[in-house]
């Protein structure tokens, strides 16, 4: 079973803003076979040594050392956490406090040092969570079903669902428009079945209105269309077709995920054409620096990162200027990972994706609120 605990984008950006004279960031791939993680538990126990190493070589305060450690060896004693893991762990620790997040995706082996966090790894487990709401919906019965990466997918319980398009609309017998004489036929079944998705509607506002997961349908054409037309739930334009009243839940957790891929692919393609069109308006960037200065005055509007690349060095916190590194240690950090969590601060919109997928294979690529 897999055991996952994600920050929100926003709480990104709030552990963003923490700072220790001694901040470290560990992320390794784990296992939620139970029998196998001790090779995770070894691996870990050397990413700590490293990331040792680089505080003794900055000359940092032994008894602080002291405090990091301890806290590092009571969690590789820890037998009940190691036995709930999923596919990947975050440690983010300062000689005060450890935080601990388990993530559904993959992840390469890392260890940064600095005054504040590496986060991406972070951001990319959230960029495409490959988690939706599924809307079963035929004229015989509706289910709502929730998918994640890390858990079996599941039925959830919806107050006020109607059961059915018969009962719902009223089939046998419906007045029309005018409360005088039947409906019957093409005419009557429509009208039945509007009645119908006009109650799913009102049932399914108050739990996915607010919700992050995007909807993905799984029904006949006919009751797509009427859904779109009639529902203010927004839907992703791809569907799992035909009738879902035999398909399991995992079924159609097994159907989702290519849906789900096209989305994600969307969302980049999106990036893309907007990218496009806004360089026209002098309001896009590849260059750091210029993207370091508009995150620090709150003017990225978007912004794609490279989830795999780590640019050393610092940026200023009042001017935004950019001073790279040759090379990483406890004194400077992830140049990039900074632009990202004060962008996010700002509200823009931010996806951790590989280097092939920003505009010319650069470290970042940037959509500015304003003419740079």
């Amino acid at each position: 079973m897999y055991y996952v605990d994600m920050p929100s984008a926003e709480e990104i950006g709030a552990l963003n803003l923490v700072r220790s004279d001694a901040s470290i960031s560990i992320y390794l791939p784990t296992t939620p076979v139970t029998r196998d993680i001790e090779q995770s538990r070894i691996n870990l126990g050397n990413l700590v040594k490293k990331a040792v190493t680089q505080l003794e070589a900055a000359g940092f305060d032994k008894r602080r050392i002291v405090s990091l450690q301890e806290q590092f060896s009571d969690l590789l004693a820890d037998d009940e956490f190691w036995d709930h893991q999923a596919n990947s762990l975050a440690i983010l620790a300062t000689p005060e406090s450890l935080r601990t997040y388990r993530m559904a995706n993959k992840i390469n082996p890392a260890v940064e040092v600095s005054d504040r966090f590496h986060l991406k790894p972070l951001l990319r487990a959230i960029t495409f969570p490959h988690a939706a709401h599924i809307l079963a919906l035929s004229e015989n019965a509706v289910r709502l079903i929730e998918v994640s990466a890390d858990m079996p997918a599941r039925e959830i319980t919806v107050q006020n669902m109607p059961t059915d398009a018969a009962t719902a609309g009223g089939k046998a017998v419906n007045k029309n428009y005018t409360g005088t004489g039947h409906r019957h036929g093409s005419q009557g079944e429509g009208f039945y079945l509007a009645r119908y998705v006009r109650k799913l509607d009102a049932a399914l506002r108050p739990v996915l209105m607010g919700s992050d997961l995007p909807l993905i349908l799984a029904t006949t054409k006919q009751l797509e269309a009427l859904f779109r037309s009639l529902s203010v739930i927004p839907a992703l334009s791809r569907t799992i077709s035909g009738n879902p009243e035999h398909l399991t839940e995992s079924d159609l957790a097994s159907a989702a995920r290519p849906v789900l891929d096209a989305h994600y692919a969307e969302k980049i393609q999106d990036f893309h054409r907007l990218f496009e069109e806004r360089t026209g308006q002098q309001r896009t960037t590849t260059d750091i620096t210029d993207a370091a200065r508009l995150a620090t005055f709150g003017g990225i509007d978007r912004l794609l990162v490279d989830i795999d690349g780590v640019v050393d060095g610092t940026i200023d916190d009042e001017t935004g200027v950019v001073s790279f590194a040759a090379e990483g240690n406890a004194i400077n950090y992830g140049i990039v990972d900074e632009i990202t969590g004060r962008a996010l601060r700002s509200g823009a919109k931010v996806m951790a994706v590989r280097k092939a997928d920003i505009p010319g294979g650069h470290d970042l690529a940037v959509i500015s609120r304003y003419p740079i």
